[in-house]
């Protein structure tokens, strides 16, 4: 098991922002985390980053405590890319994405055409030299998952491969959110478990193997797309009231408002 978090919770004085959680992504899966603002997504999402600690509970990645293991160890098989990143020198975005390669010691060569390959999957490869600091909030969104990518992009000897997205289509069109959520099904594939915060039901219902929906810090709901998106539960959750059909052309869950 890629990842395997049991009771986890967090709590700022008696405050609970997110009550004893469990939660399973194995290598190869993709599982989606919904939920209105203020339910703990982005709390669920710094405690498997290790940007805090957990109150109580456990995060184990790769059957060891995420503590326990070598930062530099960590990065060579999880990759993470938050809601935004902060870069405010002038890299050319081959540059950003290139450092992505840096945990590795695979050589120039194998890098350059890790580099070449997930720019090409991530549509980014004709702004290869634009500076970084030049670019949209939706192309520097496509060119930070590329350097998260060219992190995980080879198997290694460590363990299994794991990629953490919060968010990453907020600042795309839709056309680029379909497109993104393709590669994250592509980097499935290759047997990389990926754990992706997303606020639109629908991409999760296309793409997510599985669907955890978060309230008020509690887990409400996991399961496939078909088990948790339920009108009823979704006008519990979320108070708007919806109709789910089937997708007449991919066969998924589809939320009507």
């Amino acid at each position: 098991m890629a990842l395997d978090v049991r009771n986890l919770q967090f709590h700022i004085g008696k405050h609970s922002l997110l009550k004893a959680l469990d939660l399973q992504v194995k290598a190869g899966e993709c599982v989606a985390v919904v939920g209105p603002n203020g339910a703990g997504k982005t709390t669920l999402f710094r405690l498997l980053a290790g940007e805090v600690e957990p109150s109580a509970g456990t995060i184990q990645f790769n059957g060891r405590d995420l503590t326990r293991w070598p930062v530099a160890q960590l990065a060579r098989m999880r990759a993470v890319l938050p809601q935004s990143s902060t870069l405010q020198f002038s890299f050319t975005v081959r540059e950003v994405v290139a450092m992505g390669r840096m945990p590795h010691a695979t050589g120039r060569k194998i890098d350059d055409d890790i580099v070449h390959e997930v720019m090409q999957v991530c549509d980014v490869r004709k702004l290869a030299e634009r500076a970084y600091t030049a670019l949209s909030g939706g192309e520097r969104q496509r060119v930070q998952l590329a350097r998260v990518l060219a992190q995980v992009w080879q198997p290694v000897a460590d363990g299994e491969r794991l990629l953490l997205l919060d968010e990453p289509t907020s600042a795309l069109d839709i056309a680029h959110q379909i497109e993104l959520m393709q590669v994250v099904r592509q980097v499935c594939a290759a047997d990389i478990a990926v754990l992706v915060i997303l606020h639109d039901l629908n991409l999760a219902a296309r793409f997510a193997n599985r669907i955890l929906m978060l309230h008020e810090g509690s887990l409400i709901a996991a399961g496939t797309p078909e088990q948790v998106l339920q009108p009823d539960l979704i006008e519990c959750v979320f108070n708007v009231k919806t109709q789910v059909i089937r997708h007449p052309l991919y066969g998924c869950p589809l939320v009507v408002s």
